[in-house]
């Protein structure tokens, strides 16, 4: 899609590669699924998967045409389902095209148990509830899932867990503590760490991990940047003025008129609103850069538009390169800190990205 409006989203594979195999290095012995679901949060399934061909050990995606597109497409790694088969449907296609599905529940046990008779090999991540408390097997349905699988033929098992506060201060310890007592004497394959245990546990890594959002260059760690953890942003989203105003002290801004100048100012109008995906709760001085030098929103966000604060950026004038977050030709502002100043988190302001924005790729 072309359009004249300015608004554009720059997705670098370069940078996906880089943070997958910073996954890799961290968790060294491992092998590791690259988590593509929700349109490789938000920044195309097939554009990272194309970055990532040639390195990624397996995917991982949500729904089962998903897994059998990218068989189509010359995919041969390992493909996981990451909630499993939905219906029996599912199964035939688990089976002729080689995926590895989650287990949860005991009617995905059945399912299986059903179709699997005819002794085609199956790969399946059994799924524990350490306290998540989603999805997985408790001590009270665990036994009875083991007792099923093993008795079907060419089966081959993981177990897994997903860590509910990898990313805060109650760590994965409690957890880890869980798997290993529904886990027993399991000496099999083990699949437990996301992103935030990649970079912070070690003693999760086991044989499997799965790098989701640091892939794209985002932090899992509200008090820990991108850049420090040696993450590239994937993700840029740029736009240009489009308007310039001079207001006086007094003056508001937006509608509501929520920003109240407290000096004479000069206020610049990006080609930019929640309409393309900017988070329309995003408050006055939300960061973002014009330019080449940072500043900060003013005003309410508006469908196609928002406010910024050029005043002391002399040179800022329509045209003017604007950076909403990523490392553009306005500047750099990490999606983590734009999403922290909204009260949300990056892999929404990801995924959040409208149809409407034309996406570039490769490297600015």
């Amino acid at each position: 899609m072309t359009t004249s409006r300015p608004i554009r989203v720059h997705i670098a594979p370069a940078a996906i590669r880089a943070n997958y195999r910073l996954a890799k290095s961290l968790a060294s012995g491992a092998r590791a699924w690259a988590v593509i679901k929700a349109d490789a949060y938000g920044h195309g399934q097939w554009r990272a998967v194309e970055a990532l061909r040639e390195v990624a050990d397996g995917f991982a995606v949500l729904e089962c045409e998903n897994a059998v597109a990218l068989r189509q497409a010359g995919i041969s790694q390992p493909i996981l389902l990451l909630e499993g088969i939905f219906s029996a449907d599912d199964v035939p296609a688990v089976i002729e095209h080689r995926l590895t599905t989650v287990v949860h529940c005991l009617e995905q046990v059945e399912w299986l148990r059903r179709a699997a008779g005819d002794g085609q090999p199956l790969s399946l991540c059994l799924k524990l509830n350490t306290g998540m408390n989603r999805l997985g097997f408790t001590a009270d349905t665990l036994a009875s899932a083991l007792g099923i699988l093993r008795q079907l033929p060419q089966v081959e098992l993981t177990l897994m867990t997903h860590f509910a506060e990898a990313d805060g201060e109650r760590g994965i310890d409690w957890q880890l503590a869980r798997f290993h007592e529904l886990a027993g004497d399991w000496r099999g394959a083990v699949s437990l760490a996301n992103s935030a245990a990649i970079l912070r546990y070690p003693q999760t890594h086991g044989d499997w991990v799965r790098p989701g959002i640091m892939l794209y260059g985002a932090s899992p760690f509200a008090e820990q940047s991108a850049a420090d953890l040696g993450l590239r942003p994937a993700m840029t989203l740029a736009s240009r003025l489009i308007g310039v105003q001079e207001i006086a002290a007094g003056e508001r801004v937006g509608y509501g008129g929520t920003f109240t100048a407290s000096r004479q100012m000069r206020i610049g109008i990006v080609a930019c609103g929640y309409a393309d995906g900017y988070p329309r709760q995003a408050p006055s001085g939300t960061p973002l850069a014009v330019g080449g030098c940072r500043t900060g929103t003013v005003g309410r966000v508006s469908m196609d538009m928002l406010a910024c604060d050029i005043t002391d950026i002399a040179a800022a004038t329509i045209g003017s390169p604007v950076t909403l977050w990523g490392e553009g030709a306005g500047g750099t502002v990490a999606a983590d800190e734009v999403a922290a100043a909204a009260g949300t988190i990056a892999y929404e302001l990801f995924c959040a990205i409208a149809p409407r924005v034309p996406v570039e790729i490769g490297e600015r």
